[in-house]
């Protein structure tokens, strides 16, 4: 059994847990509202808020539902768009019509329920965060430019929003339902646990679903799923003793928020608007990432580059702690054994000032997998390379660590001569194959240019100039 808030109604129900939040909303609820796109959280027209009790306060974020797993919402406050509409247009609601952006309609619903998200949780509005907050909605009528007037006439509106008691502002002026003032008291009674039900032994284990569903949503709505999306023991990042400590549930959100990630990554913000788009990256796990075993996972390629350690972890509290770059044995081949699972994920501190990079080419800057993409980490005591961990995705069955390149530049002088002959030796150590991402070849070149960016990125007084030259 499994009890949530959808909208302005508590409910309870015995249906799967591993049905999809699109599913039951649609079918069980008939809420069509929120539509059928892709149905693998790309095109946004399934969008919803998930709003949940942190620390007291209630904190709303934007998911796709079409890869939701349903025990997700358990002690949640789930909102589609029947959920914020009032008598009237809300702001948020009469600027799209305004604006004539809701071309064919079919996305508006996803829009307006993003750009609702931005507002209750935007505490400097500005176009370019509210542009960025619809980077996980696709317009199928090419009607950015009208939104995007939408979203401007919202932002001045918004800029008179208080910072603190964002939520009653918005009910007090019409942008939300005034029944959000009461989700707080309600939530804080709502069994969050979800009853067995009598049913057989948990035998997938799903976080942020954000892949599995994509790959095989029949199944899991037929199986009994072990959801550790809201695990609080896999949660948290922390930095102690030399050593930072993700665990394996936290998002790639929670990165982004994280002041221990910011200071070991100072570019992290950058980097990390890369991957995916906002409802994904508050849905992903970075261990989820990793167990993917993609071969062009972002994530995997950029804690590649962090020299990672994974811990591991069976049902009986045996653990075992494994490089990263040891856990690929072949294509979607993992050194993890029966009833292991990911725990936690360290890398070293970086000492002095970070020197750290990633590159990704796609055929769309943002929401998009890459062709190739690489990360590079390395330390220097004066002019020589004392360490470096440098990785690529795209060019082989798994995320490679391009060790005989490391070994090649460990030692050397930082120069555009050695780092020219690095390539050389890592061209020889990857192995891409052609597909709908570009030919062999082309790949090859990818992945020479963007190593060579590390290098313009990280020094570039000394490699403009000398390439310059």
């Amino acid at each position: 059994m499994i009890e949530f808030i959808l909208n302005d109604r508590t409910i309870t129900t015995s249906e799967p847990t591993g049905m999809t939040l699109l599913d039951f909303v649609r079918y069980h609820k008939h809420l069509t509202g929120t539509k059928i796109g892709c149905r693998e959280g790309d095109c946004g027209a399934c969008t919803i808020l998930i709003g949940e009790l942190v620390n007291d306060q209630m904190t709303y974020k934007t998911m796709t539902s079409c890869v939701t797993p349903l025990g997700n919402a358990a002690g949640k406050h789930i909102v589609t768009i029947e959920g914020l509409n009032m008598k009237d247009l809300s702001p948020v609601q009469q600027t799209m019509l305004d604006a004539g952006a809701t071309q064919c309609g079919f996305c508006t619903a996803g829009f307006v329920v993003s750009l609702t998200g931005y507002c209750m949780t935007s505490t400097s509005p500005t176009l370019e965060e509210a542009i960025s907050a619809v980077d996980g909605n696709i317009c199928r009528c090419t009607g950015y430019k009208s939104i995007e007037r939408a979203m401007a006439h919202l932002v001045e509106g918004l800029k008179v929003a208080p910072a603190h008691l964002r939520l009653k502002w918005l009910a007090n002026n019409d942008y939300l339902p005034q029944y959000f003032a009461t989700i707080k008291e309600r939530l804080s009674s709502v069994n969050k646990t979800i009853a067995s039900n009598g049913q057989p032994p948990k035998n997938v284990m799903v976080g942020g679903g954000t892949d599995l569903y994509v790959q095989r949503p029949e199944e899991l709505e037929e199986v009994s799923v072990d959801l550790v999306y809201d695990r609080p023991e896999l949660k948290g990042i922390t930095l102690e003793n030399g050593i930072c400590t993700i665990g394996a549930s936290t998002t790639v959100t929670d990165l982004l928020a994280s002041k221990e990630m910011n200071e070991q990554i100072p570019n992290l913000y950058s980097y990390l608007k890369l991957v995916s788009s906002t409802p994904i990256r508050n849905m992903g796990t970075v261990a989820g990432n990793l167990v993917n075993a993609s071969p062009i996972g972002d994530l995997t390629i950029f804690f590649l580059a962090l020299n990672t350690t994974i811990t591991l972890k069976k049902e009986n509290g045996k653990t075992r702690s494994i490089a990263l770059k040891d856990f690929y044995k072949g294509y979607k081949t993992l050194d993890k054994q029966e009833g292991e699972y990911i725990e936690k994920i360290k890398f070293n501190e970086v000492e002095g000032k970070p020197l750290f990079n990633f590159e990704k080419v796609s055929k769309r800057t943002y929401l998009d997998i890459a062709s190739v993409n690489s990360a590079v980490q390395m330390k220097l005591e004066g002019d020589v390379i004392s360490t470096i961990h440098a990785s690529a995705g795209g060019v082989g069955p798994v995320p490679t660590y391009l060790k005989a390149t490391c070994e090649f530049l460990t030692g050397k002088t930082l120069t555009v001569d050695n780092v020219i002959e690095a390539i050389e030796v890592m061209q020889n150590e990857v192995s891409p194959i052609s597909d709908a991402r570009g030919t062999a070849s082309y790949k090859k070149l990818l992945l020479r240019q963007l190593f060579f960016a590390h290098f313009i990125t990280l020094f570039p007084e000394q490699f403009e100039m000398e390439v310059l030259a």
